[in-house]
């Protein structure tokens, strides 16, 4: 995602409300599994946030948050670390799982 994404605020977010307690249980969870993590923030419109969870052992997974303020939040509270864009040594690091490759392979071979 663009630099600065964190910029963008919703309604809720206006009124100063906190990270959700399952938000910030579910990145720690992740990175406790996962020998640590590192999140990627991507602004996804009305729906909110998309946190991107990248585990020091390549597993990944991802959490939504009402807004990318929230998200940073909930990540700080979790002791997760926020990359501010998709750097090649982050992309480098993730592996995508056996299901997933045969999911990708299924949508092509649909076509």
């Amino acid at each position: 995602m663009a630099d600065g994404s964190d910029t963008t605020l919703t309604a809720q977010q206006a009124a100063g409300e906190p990270a959700p307690n399952g938000l910030v249980s579910g990145i720690k969870s992740f990175a406790a599994g996962h020998g640590g993590a590192k999140a990627v923030i991507e602004y996804v419109g009305k729906r909110g946030a998309r946190i991107v969870l990248v585990g020091e052992d390549g597993a990944w997974a991802d959490q939504f948050a009402d807004g990318t303020d929230v998200a940073r939040q909930a990540c700080a509270k979790a002791g997760v670390t926020v990359e501010n864009a998709w750097e090649r040594e982050l992309m480098d690091q993730m592996r995508p799982s056996n299901d997933l490759w045969r999911s990708m392979a299924r949508r092509t071979m649909a076509r």
